[in-house]
């Protein structure tokens, strides 16, 4: 049983790659299977990893387990994208990304801030506090720094041009100690501590992508 969850999890993990790497393609192209037999089991509700969409889902597998303190798995297949989701002891396999999506990004600060994301979903909250580390300053540097510089030198470049609203500089303190200590100590980052690392560059990122480009919308389409 141990071996073939363990095997159940390659592949989902596996598949949530796949969807990652081909993110511009409607998840129901990459995933237009018919899966072999589907049982119509107990209707299980859950945010799909794939589609991002919260459905009910009754067509998958359940699974029970013969060592003791293993928890009771269930399989289900989403209803919107057929991929496959494992549910077992209150985890779930693919975990849902953290936060929210933002549009209008430069494709790899958007690629970063998935990654960041997904990285919380998957349980990796220093590989995520991390890769938000590397956003910024790709970030700082799309808007004019030079490339090449320090890590505090591009928090600063973004503070001191007021890319960071007025009021948010002790977020930009905590993005300073956090990404250092993830980056350069032997430190092991919490979730809650990359979740408001995350909740920070959702911010930032509307603030200097998203909203101006909402912004101009909006001015093009008043009469």
């Amino acid at each position: 049983m141990k071996r073939s969850t363990n095997v159940m999890l390659m592949l989902l993990r596996s598949s949530r790659s796949l969807y990652l790497i081909t993110k511009r393609e409607p998840m129901k192209k990459i995933l237009n299977v018919t899966w072999v037999n589907v049982a119509s089991v107990g209707s299980r509700t859950f945010v799909c990893a794939y589609c991002g969409n919260q459905v009910a889902s009754e067509k998958g597998w359940d699974g029970n387990t013969r060592a003791a303190g293993m928890p009771h798995g269930a399989l289900r297949v989403c209803p919107e994208c057929s991929g496959p989701t494992l549910l077992a002891g209150g985890d779930q396999v693919p975990g849902v990304s953290y936060g929210n999506t933002v549009k209008h990004l430069p494709p790899d600060i958007e690629k970063l801030y998935e990654e960041s994301r997904t990285a919380v979903g998957a349980g990796a909250p220093t590989a995520a506090v991390m890769s938000c580390r590397k956003l910024l300053m790709h970030v700082a540097v799309e808007k004019g720094a030079k490339a090449g510089d320090t890590f505090q030198n591009y928090v600063k470049f973004l503070g001191d041009n007021h890319f960071v609203p007025a009021g948010a500089s002790d977020w930009v303190d905590k993005l300073r100690t956090e990404g250092n200590e993830a980056n350069h100590e032997i430190v092991i980052k919490t979730s809650p501590e990359a979740r408001e690392i995350i909740d920070f560059a959702e911010m930032l990122l509307k603030v200097v992508y998203e909203y101006p480009m909402r912004g101009k919308a909006a001015v093009t389409r008043a009469p």
